[in-house]
């Protein structure tokens, strides 16, 4: 079965790892520290919190419209409640769920049918004074038109004198780029997964990376229980001023990390590599549409979507031609536990029963991604 996905480990993981388990430093020590470092040089903003899932640093920065600190400030005087989330049902649920942790209601944002991301224009519509926070998955890896989101949201700001924070969800966007910048540098608070199957793995993992210098000190504090460990070590004599959680990445995560971004810029290019030829193999099928491709982006393609005739006989076809394939998660609207956000989203009904996801990645061979396109060609 050629799969989905794969877990890519460098090859010098062991002697990294090694190093760490003979350290006598399993947390809290310098390899995450080199490690935060790296990926900031790689991204392009030094401002990186690692911890230990992509949905505890969705948990995180939600915090920051949660609750947006100690003491009176500016817009602050009406946040006696948490407030709103608008997101995307299009997501594994680890995107949405942090938002009811933190007591937060999600009010639904449609689809765009042409790129599987927010509808900009749904979502223009839907900000309101009750908006604290507004998630946007980059979903696949598809960067989400960021200059027009902007502009959507400092129309809003000046609109109801309150800027809502925007939290972009890069997931699976590592290496991803928007008119020619990484994700990361455009203003917003940026969420990574670096779990097992994601193109950059720590094992366990995800990054948060902060815009300016206040939230990233904020929510580095938030990520230890409020507590600056510096201080608190060598005094015993602090103070928390916000409380915090317990989501730190341990020391080999952070050893996995290193290792594995010394490789992750050829994974890239393999996926993408797939992803070319299936765009040119694809094209012009008779139930088969692809997603759109804009020339200011940059995918990183962490698996492939197709919008298909007749999902369940396409994907029937697939597994019996021995390829894996899947609809990842549900639209997250349809669980139970979110029937009182229910909302009529008629783009993502327009695809939500015809989208499928296939496997474009490095492990791919070039006679697996030829019988993965032949397979289709034959019809299903």
């Amino acid at each position: 079965m050629i799969p989905l996905s794969k877990i890519a480990m460098s090859p010098d993981v062991d002697r990294r790892i090694s190093a760490v388990l003979h350290s006598g430093r399993l947390e809290h020590g310098p390899t995450v520290a080199e490690y935060e470092a790296t990926v900031g040089e790689r991204v392009g903003n030094p401002r990186v919190v690692s911890v230990n899932c992509g949905t505890a640093g969705l948990h995180l920065a939600l915090s920051l419209a949660a609750r947006p600190g100690p003491g009176p400030g500016p817009g602050q005087a009406d946040r006696a409640e948490p407030g709103e989330v608008l997101s995307t049902p299009l997501t594994f649920e680890g995107t949405n769920w942090p938002a009811l942790a933190n007591g937060m209601r999600v009010r639904w944002v449609d689809v765009d049918p042409a790129t599987l991301n927010v509808d900009l224009d749904d979502l223009a519509a839907k900000i309101s004074p009750a908006t604290r926070a507004i998630v946007v998955v980059h979903w696949l890896g598809y960067p989400v038109d960021l200059n027009r989101l902007c502009a959507v949201v400092d129309q809003a700001a000046a609109r109801y004198g309150h800027r809502p924070l925007i939290i972009e969800d890069c997931a699976q966007a590592w290496g991803a780029t928007y008119r020619g910048t990484p994700l990361g540098t455009h203003g917003n608070v940026c969420v990574f997964s670096t779990g097992a199957i994601k193109t950059l793995t720590t094992g366990s993992g995800g990054l948060v990376v902060l815009p300016d210098d206040d939230l990233h000190e904020r929510l580095r504090l938030r990520r230890w229980l409020g507590i600056e460990r510096a201080s608190a070590r060598i005094t015993g004599d602090y103070d928390v001023a916000e409380w915090g959680y317990r989501f730190v990445l341990n020391e080999i995560g952070g050893a996995i990390g290193l290792s594995n971004l010394e490789h992750v810029d050829e994974l890239l290019r393999r996926h993408r590599e797939n992803a070319a030829y299936y765009d040119k193999e694809l094209t012009g099928l008779d139930g088969v549409e692809h997603t759109e491709r804009a020339d200011d982006r940059e995918p990183s393609f962490w698996v492939y979507p197709l919008k298909v005739r007749d999902r369940s006989a396409f994907m029937c076809r697939l597994r019996d031609a021995g390829i894996a394939s899947s609809v990842i998660s549900r639209r997250n609207d349809a669980h139970s536990c979110m029937a009182s956000s229910r909302a009529h989203l008629p783009g993502l009904d327009s695809v939500a029963d015809r989208v499928v996801y296939i496997p474009v990645g490095w492990w791919l061979t070039a006679e697996d991604r030829s019988h993965v396109v032949e397979t289709i060609r034959s019809g299903w």
